[in-house]
């Protein structure tokens, strides 16, 4: 689909809308809007009169309902009332942590700065362990009733759907990629096998290192815009780097300070790999959903072209070979 043949989600995100949507909750704007890294949603720097700049977050419209946005808001809520560090969105004049401008569902949320954490270093990955076995105790209490869950075997088999049906794999390479995915699907879902039935709470759902900020020995966790049900690992793999020895000696760093307060089951382990299939699966499907969107062809240029394809067949051949070796181990366990 074209952006001729179909206008834009925030095609009428104009500043004019912004500042209306902003002093809409009693603050005064002094004009300055500075755009910040984010292409599923809008996200802005914006200047006030009286006191420190704010984030808003405009949501792309038709991705959730206003009722799976506030179980974001009220699971963040949750975390911040447990004094578990994580930047929350703020009360708006009307009393609730959500607003609305004509189409456009927005937040604000209060400026934080700092870095993205070093998982090179043992303490910080312990420390990252401790908090989300809070986070973790935290989103076991009660369920989500409006955000998805993680289905592995079910999301590889809709992206790809995706992918095919809308013709955006070259013809010359999707033998290559035809034969790829059902192996991948095969391997996958003898993981989840051998991972056994495992609990699923909320989560975080993308916790990587740029949603932690770190400053003056304090950490953050920012953008839970993802948050879903799912199992615990997936709150832990994306902060894992390195060969098969190095990541296992990084989880039992995150395991030793989870463990101090949330039991972990460790056959989970066995998932990260079809996690890891998902997630690069799942991320051409989002590019392609999104094209529409001038801002994808602007900033991902490359998916549009046939080396990107190429390139994805042969991370898709490596993780072939991952699925096939041994789970990651974790010095001293099973």
């Amino acid at each position: 689909m074209t952006e001729s043949s179909h206008q834009h989600a925030f095609a009428s995100l104009t500043p004019d809308t912004m500042l209306d949507a902003i002093e809409s909750t009693g603050v005064v704007c002094n004009g300055q809007f500075l755009a910040l890294n984010s292409y599923e949603n809008r996200v802005y720097q914006v200047g006030l009169d009286d006191s420190a700049p704010v984030i808003a977050k405009f949501y792309r419209p038709g991705r959730w309902s206003e009722e799976a946005i506030q179980e974001e808001h009220g699971f963040t809520l949750e975390l911040l009332q447990a004094d578990i560090p994580v930047v929350a969105p703020m009360k708006l004049t009307s009393g609730d942590t959500l607003g609305r401008h004509g189409e456009f569902l927005f937040a604000v949320f209060p400026q934080r700065g700092g870095q993205a954490p070093d998982t090179s270093v043992t303490d910080t990955l312990y420390r990252l362990g401790q908090w989300l076995g809070q986070i973790h105790n935290i989103g076991a209490k009660k369920p989500f009733a409006h955000r998805p869950g993680m289905d592995l075997l079910e999301g590889i088999e809709v992206s790809n759907r995706l992918l095919v049906e809308g013709d955006w794999i070259p013809a010359d390479l999707r033998p290559a990629w035809d034969s790829l995915i059902p192996d991948l699907q095969r391997l996958c879902a003898a993981r989840v096998d051998e991972a056994g039935p495992v609990e699923t709470l909320r989560l975080h759902g993308d916790c990587h290192s740029g949603n932690i900020l770190c400053r003056d020995e304090q950490m953050l966790f920012v953008d839970l815009d993802d948050c879903r049900t799912g199992p615990a690992i997936q709150d832990m793999w994306l902060l894992l780097n390195g060969d098969d020895v190095e990541r296992g000696a990084q989880l039992g760093e995150l395991l030793e300070g989870y463990e101090m307060f949330r039991d972990f089951n460790r056959r989970e382990r066995h998932l990260i790999e079809p996690l890891r299939c998902y997630r690069q699966i799942a991320h051409c499907a989002w590019l392609a959903k999104r094209w529409d969107d001038p801002a994808f062809p602007r900033f991902f240029p490359w998916f549009a072209q046939p080396r990107f394809w190429s390139d994805q067949i042969l991370s898709l051949r490596e993780q072939l070979s991952a699925l096939q070796s041994p789970a990651i181990t974790v010095p001293g366990q099973y």
